[in-house]
């Protein structure tokens, strides 16, 4: 028989030992009891909110509102931009067994293009959980119908209102308003590591291009959400309106600019490629910056075919350019009156000394032609600026050399960018010796000044400063800057009026501006028959231009013949002009570039002409002088001191006979 392996000599000692175990596993199952009972007291006593806020948020959820997004309207109230029902139907991935055969029933209520089904597939594999996704948007109330009665045999699809952006005046301001369109991988990068919801929300857009993406943040507003009742699953049970969480809809921003002026700019540029900036002399306010052709804005919105986009992207005429700010271009002749204030700024040009224009010039190894062929004759700086003459202004540059020129083209605003609240802008160049060591590492030849005193050469602007460049030498005291955004949510911007003032002598800049009232007025002026405004005494002073893109031949210039009508579109010179009305009380100032339409004078002055009309008969000042009548013609007066045509006074008693005087009344016997 085996021993015990645990021998206790007396009974005394098992006890103790069986009671010191039982007490040590008391104490351990006493303690895990308390620790437990402390635990579910601070979960259901200390903990209580927070948990009971986890478990509400399981039952409920809030599903995103986009808000309504922010009008922009034109200086008088019009839209320019705002929202329209958009009936759509969304799926949700997460709610659908079969995506293929839930898309094969939608087809028969709506149409869906194989195209659409594979992009709509891709959209549905990179969708978040329970991110709906689009299916179709902009249907008509009767596809909107059929899908809506049939939702209930199609788990996870559903058919809504939503908000779309809409255009109303289509492309006369696409490139400065912009558009919106779909968030793409990219924008949710951009937006960081903790994007807005909203840019995972199927019906929302984002601003993409001008005003619709400078102040994206601004139109955009608050989200809001609608409180939902939701099972384990999350499909929803009920709504709580109670809990909806209302959107606050983005700020209205104001433009300067004008519909009517826009519209008649796109009009009146036509199939033209090209641009026109308008400006208030007075204010710096942007009237109108049309960018031609244009595209429908619209058309973005609701998203563009490969082979839409292609048929824009690919035109020779680049419609997506906005060709007011991005766009430039050899300002020609128009920058003449550039390089003849900059001759009186330095001391160094007589205005009244002539130059004589036998129609070329010999420089270096040689000639440099004038536009006239057999020249213009004696030329002052009034006559070369009213005739355009090459000769007086190539002799000038090379007398006061490039600096001084760049010096005043970049006080007038070129090869600058401007705060206008948008992006795009092409500061241009503004040539000079410091910029052509810089660049090529040479010195400026003689050869340069040439080309570059009648807008040539290395020199290039965009519309807009060209318009500003018009606008300062118009007010002849500040350097306005120009303004777009007018106010943001009722708060107004600065002025561009709260500008320095220009560095140069107003009896200078007037001699400038006589010239191109000479130009526009004068009989014998450049553009005299294209710039009659017809409107009494309101006249319009200007400049025009005419700016090649090649090197003219011998050919060409031995037989006096160049048209711009026989050689391809891209070799075309551009067509330029420059103005501001009324001459004698300066309001507003113009430019338009006609990318290779020929010459300023015939092409680019009489488009010129119609937009400033539209601007000066919207201003009601300047109306009331045009529809004033015009003060009667002194009558000639005799030698006798008798005004020719008066009526004589009436007879006084004592020029009538004496019976006459006594007779009161009755026939006269």
């Amino acid at each position: 028989m085996s021993e015990p392996s645990i021998f206790f000599s007396e009974v005394n000692e098992r006890q103790g030992v069986f009671n010191r175990r039982a007490f040590l596993m008391g104490g351990l199952a006493g303690g895990g009891i308390l620790a437990l009972g402390g635990r579910l007291a601070q979960l259901q006593v200390l903990e209580f909110d927070r948990y009971r806020l986890m478990s509400t948020e399981n039952q409920f959820n809030f599903r995103l509102i986009p808000p309504p997004r922010g009008r922009i309207l034109d200086r008088f109230g019009v839209e320019l931009a705002s929202n329209r029902p958009n009936f759509r139907v969304l799926l949700v991935r997460d709610e659908i067994n079969d995506i293929d055969a839930t898309l094969d029933a939608l087809s028969q209520l709506i149409p869906i293009t194989p195209e659409r089904r594979r992009q709509l597939l891709r959209e549905i594999s990179r969708s978040p959980k329970l991110v709906p996704v689009a299916v179709a948007e902009d249907l008509t109330w009767e596809e909107f119908s059929r899908v809506n009665v049939r939702t209930p045999e199609l788990p996870g699809v559903t058919a809504d209102m939503g908000e779309a952006r809409v255009y109303p005046h289509g492309g006369a301001f696409a490139h400065v308003v912009g558009y919106v369109a779909k968030v793409s991988d990219r924008d949710v990068e951009a937006a960081g590591l903790n994007p807005d919801p909203l840019l995972h929300h199927p019906g929302f857009r984002i601003g993409k291009q001008g005003v619709e993406k400078a102040l994206d943040a601004v139109l955009r507003g608050k989200s809001g959400a609608v409180k939902t009742e939701v099972d384990a699953l999350g499909r929803e049970v009920r709504k709580d309106p109670e809990g909806d969480i209302k959107p606050v809809a983005g700020k209205t921003v104001v433009l300067s600019l004008d519909a009517d002026v826009q519209s008649r700019a796109l009009e009146v540029l036509g199939e033209d490629s090209g641009a026109c900036v308008v400006i208030d002399v007075q204010s710096g306010d942007l009237i109108c910056m049309a960018s031609a052709p244009s595209f429908d804005a619209n058309q973005f919105v609701r998203g563009l075919t490969s082979a839409e986009y292609r048929a824009l992207s690919e035109y020779e005429r680049r419609p997506l350019l906005d060709k007011a700010l991005s766009g430039t271009y050899p300002p020609g002749s128009t920058f003449k009156p550039m390089t003849a204030l900059a001759a009186l700024d330095s001391g160094m040009v007589n205005p009244n000394e002539t130059v004589v224009c036998s129609g070329q010039m010999w420089f270096g190894n040689r000639f440099f032609h004038c536009w006239k062929r057999g020249g213009h004759g004696a030329q002052n700086m009034h006559e070369a600026i009213k005739n355009s003459c090459d000769i007086y202004f190539y002799q000038t540059a090379l007398k006061i050399g490039p600096d001084r020129i760049a010096r005043v083209a970049e006080a007038f605003g070129l090869g600058q960018t401007f705060d206008i609240g948008i992006s795009g802008q092409k500061p241009g160049l503004v040539p000079s010796t410091a910029w052509k060591r810089k660049q090529y590492h040479q010195p400026w030849y003689p050869g340069e000044s040439l080309s570059f005193g009648i807008g040539q050469g290395a020199l290039s602007a965009n519309a807009l400063q060209l318009a500003v460049m018009t606008a300062r030498l118009a007010n002849g005291h500040k350097a306005l800057n120009p303004r777009l955004i007018k106010s943001i949510g009722g708060v107004e911007t600065p002025s561009g009026a709260a500008a320095a003032d220009l560095p140069f002598r107003p009896e200078h800049m007037e001699l400038v501006r006589s010239g191109m009232a000479a130009v526009a007025n004068d009989t014998t002026g450049t553009a005299y028959r294209a710039s009659q405004l017809g409107l009494g005494p309101v006249l319009m002073a200007g400049k025009t231009g005419t700016a090649q893109v090649r090197v003219i031949s011998r050919a060409e210039r031995a037989s006096g013949v160049r048209s711009n009508d026989s050689l391809p579109w891209h070799l075309r010179d551009h067509a330029l002009f420059v103005a501001f009305a009324p001459y004698d009380a300066p309001r507003y100032a113009l430019s338009i570039i006609v990318q290779h339409g020929g010459g300023g004078a015939a092409v680019a002055a009489p488009k010129a002409r119609e937009i400033m009309r539209v601007v000066l008969l919207k201003d009601a000042a300047i109306r009331a002088r045009i529809e004033s009548p015009l003060p009667m013609p002194e009558a000639p007066v005799s030698a006798t001191g008798e005004v020719e045509g008066e009526a004589p006074p009436p007879p006084s008693d004592a020029m009538m006979p004496a019976a006459a005087a006594t007779v009161s009344g009755g026939p006269t016997p």
